[in-house]
């Protein structure tokens, strides 16, 4: 069963296999990409990152502010600075929050019981279990300089997969470590983690280093990265490879 819906200004794609699949766990899980929106939208007036940005204070921040928050900081420490969700004065916490609902809507499935899915949202993946041919899902990496094409097909069963990149947003991820610099020497890059909360995160601060990030990657125990510079040279960590196959 497979379910579409555009919700944050993106496109949600939600494929469940599993029989017990049925209607409640769509409309549980599209209620909450609802949801997020309706708090975390920086472009919704009536958003609390909205009411923070108008000045609303602390003590009336609810506890889920708080603690999206805490972990957006928390991502600052460990990048280095390079993931900061304020800028020019203003909270918009999108970098880490998409990646973040993606994993709570995958926990909603996993409590009731579910196994085999995935869930997209704006080109991030969190797979589950198998499709339903039995095999890992297939996830593509598209071409920046040609998104007809895919360069990289990734086989995952549990992993979460991020990409960074300008070719469909725009410049939109800065450096904010050197004045909010953009971003011209990387075209894409691809980030696949034990989970999207963490791959998503991480593909976003590794984007704001440039071509150093995917050496940021490298550091990391338990994750792999595909990047495509600007001038279109292709660069993977160590163990990238065995996620891959090569693109009919």
């Amino acid at each position: 069963m497979k379910r579409t819906w555009l919700i944050m200004g993106m496109p949600i794609n939600v494929v469940i296999e599993d029989e017990a699949a049925d209607e409640a766990a769509f409309r549980e899980v599209r209620d909450y990409f609802h949801y997020v929106d309706d708090q975390y939208s920086p472009y919704k007036p009536g958003s609390e990152v909205s009411k923070i940005n108008a000045g609303l204070p602390k003590s009336k921040w609810t506890t889920e502010m708080k603690t999206v928050l805490k972990l957006c900081q928390q991502t600052k420490d460990q990048t280095g600075g390079y993931f900061d969700v304020f800028r020019c004065g203003r909270l918009d916490p999108s970098g880490l929050v998409k990646g973040w609902a993606i994993n709570n809507a995958a926990r909603l499935l996993k409590k009731r019981g579910l196994k085999n899915f995935y869930i997209e949202a704006g080109g991030d993946i969190q797979a589950s279990g198998r499709n339903d041919q039995g095999r890992p899902w297939s996830v593509g990496i598209r071409n920046p300089f040609n998104r007809d094409e895919i360069v990289k097909v990734l086989n995952v069963t549990t992993e979460g997969v991020a990409t960074s990149g300008t070719y469909i947003r725009g410049q939109h991820i800065y450096d904010p470590v050197n004045g909010h610099a953009e971003i011209k020497d990387v075209a894409s890059l691809t980030v696949i983690g034990p989970n999207i909360y963490d791959a998503d995160r991480f593909a976003t601060a590794a984007f704001a280093m440039g071509q150093a990030g995917i050496r940021f990657i490298e550091s990391l125990k338990g994750y792999e990265a595909y990047m495509i510079t600007s001038d279109k040279l292709a660069t993977l960590t160590g163990g990238f490879e065995r996620y891959a196959e090569t693109a009919a």
